[in-house]
């Protein structure tokens, strides 16, 4: 049955690649000893795969930033690859990261737009075009080198885009809502170009004196305390503005925490307050009250409201619909599929305190994604870390993170830079979420090919390979995870419940088999691959399995590329009476 596809040239040549271990650097390490996060030095797609064992289906959200593809030569990056070879490894890529996303999860793709249609209909294929969230546009414009055009036959690029996937679309979870913001005096403006009323004019200067008066109940009979306050000081932001001499613009920037509009809006906690004023016959204008609410944003800790006047005209605060950003205040609203990150563009270069050029993005852009699709301590992904944005921001957000960075810059970029955010740096959304440095994470570099030719041309097991090292791969290609048992030498690895692998450098003779198949209960099943062994041992016990190494793995995968830009290695062919495990 034919189907709507993308092809191109080398579809569906993809390499069988080799499951690498990852080798724990403990020197590279920063911050908490036991931390569970990762920072992954290696080629990227042996890197991927080298993780699918263990953490296939547990990845939470995943973002990437990878090269676009537009022709020109990034500093860090080879990023002229042509088309096809494009193609090829992003959909080599996707497909392991498919299969790393939790079922609940999800994964971000940024891209410009010479590719965004192509990796489109890639993504379509991959994860299923009914898994398919919502492509973003997100502003750039001050991003240097996305500006682009604005010739005679070309407009200026100033959006970059972001394809949004589900690994299963009916288990995604609703989405913490994403915001966009306006500078505060650009919002006004367009109010009063639009005859709009603009409400959030009036500036609390001094709250007054707290004279606590009493307290009520809500519905649930939970204590409101009450207090009066005395001598209040109320100005316009107008008045404001002329008494200190600043433009409204200053005066909105100085004093917008303490900017406010009075509503009467319908709350049984507003009906209370109504109520005990009348009751006790308060004259005061501006009274407060103190409370914990039970639902809401402020669930769970003291909040303080306002109320003004005989009617409790309640005091709606501009700093709750708001936010400083820079020294400036911005509006903040629930928005949909387009971003605007250009507030942030004119400081992404400080952020982190390491200069990665054109590929860096703003931190506000991956909090956005990651807090409107993650909670604490679910697991994050970037496998083109780049400069380590990903990787910081979910420190600062507390989740779970690997990150992967296969250039110099792992070292020079993405660990610098955690290690200042683990000491607390400032930078990006520190602020915003209140950062003051903590966490940690374990750094680690792909292990060499398993595989290489001696000098006669014959595959043999790298000779940059110990006896533990040599285990661990040989088990993982052969589908088991690596775990000794201290008690039985024979334990090395297992697949499931009670199958088992034993790798051994020794020749196998009979009687070492027969001990272990002693050993061994009926209902467990092991496979022991050595390099050589006596004739016969491969069928001598039918819960036993024994082959050669290292030619049993040699048609597992291919061996020797430690980049897949590169040639992989060429293993000769053997003949049958070489592939006879026995």
């Amino acid at each position: 049955m034919q189907r709507l596809e993308l092809t191109w040239i080398g579809k569906g040549e993809d390499p069988a690649i080799e499951p690498r271990i990852l080798l724990h650097d403990p020197s590279k390490d920063y911050g908490d000893p036991n931390s569970e996060n990762m920072l992954i030095h290696g080629d990227n797609l042996l890197a991927l795969k080298a993780l699918e064992q263990d953490y296939a289906g547990r990845v939470k959200c995943i973002y990437i930033d990878p090269p676009y593809n537009t022709g020109s030569a990034f500093e860090h990056y080879d990023d002229n690859l042509e088309h096809s070879t494009w193609l090829k490894l992003m959909r080599s890529r996707l497909e392991i990261l498919r299969n790393l996303l939790a079922p609940e999860g999800s994964i971000w793709i940024q891209i410009d737009d010479e590719e965004q249609a192509y990796l489109k209909v890639i993504c379509d294929e991959v994860f299923g075009r009914n898994n398919f969230i919502n492509m973003i546009s997100v502003n750039m414009k001050n991003v240097a080198g996305a500006s682009g055009g604005g010739e005679d036959k070309r407009l200026k690029k100033n959006c970059e885009y972001i394809l949004a996937y589900a690994k299963e679309y009916s288990s995604l979870p609703l989405f913490n809502g994403p915001y966009q913001y306006t500078e505060m005096s650009d919002l006004i403006q367009q109010y009063l170009d639009a005859g709009k009323s603009w409400k959030y004019t009036t500036v609390l200067v001094d709250p007054g004196q707290k004279e606590y008066v009493g307290s009520t109940v809500d519905g649930d009979k939970n204590e409101i305390k009450v207090y009066l306050r005395k001598n209040p000081i109320m100005m316009s932001i107008k008045q404001i503005a002329k008494r200190d001499g600043i433009t409204e613009k200053e005066a909105y920037k100085k004093y917008g925490i303490s900017v406010f509009q009075t509503t009467n809006a319908q709350s049984s906690i507003r009906t209370r307050i109504m109520d005990y004023r009348s009751e006790q016959k308060i004259a005061e204008d501006l009274i407060s009250i103190e409370y914990i609410p039970k639902t809401g944003k402020n669930r769970g800790k003291i909040y303080e409201q306002f109320y003004k006047g005989d009617k409790c005209r309640l005091f709606v605060w501009l700093k709750d619909t708001s936010e400083i950003i820079n020294g400036e205040l911005f509006k903040k609203d629930l928005q949909g599929t387009y971003w605007d990150m250009n507030p942030w563009m004119k400081n992404v270069a400080k952020e982190g305190g390491v200069d990665f050029g054109n590929g860096k993005k703003p931190e506000i852009l991956i909090s956005q994604i990651i807090e409107m699709t993650t909670t604490a301590d679910e697991l994050v992904l970037d496998s083109f870390l780049g400069s380590g944005t990903t990787t910081a921001v979910a420190q600062k957000l507390n989740r779970k993170y690997i990150g992967i960075e296969m250039g110099t810059q792992a070292y020079t970029h993405c660990k610098v830079r955690m290690d200042r955010v683990i000491d607390g740096e400032q930078t990006g959304i520190s602020q915003k979420v209140s950062w003051q440095g903590g966490g940690g994470y374990k750094f680690y570099e792909l292990a060499p090919t398993l595989i290489e030719k001696d000098k006669y041309g014959n595959p043999v097991f790298s000779n940059k390979y110990n006896s533990e090292m040599l285990v661990a791969a040989v088990a993982k290609i052969n589908g088991f995870h690596y775990a000794p048992d201290s008690e039985v030498f024979w334990k090395q690895g297992f697949s499931q419940d009670s199958s088992y692998i034993y790798v051994t450098t020794q020749y196998l003779t009979a009687a070492m088999l027969d001990g272990i198949a002693a050993e061994l209960s009926g209902m467990e099943s092991l496979l022991i691959c050595a390099p050589a062994f006596d004739v016969g041992l491969g069928k001598r016990y039918d819960n036993i399995n024994v082959r050669k190494i290292p030619q049993s793995v040699l048609s597992k995968c291919e061996f020797g590329a430690d980049n897949y830009n590169l040639n992989i290695i060429d293993v000769p062919e053997l003949d049958e009476e070489e592939w006879d495990d026995d």
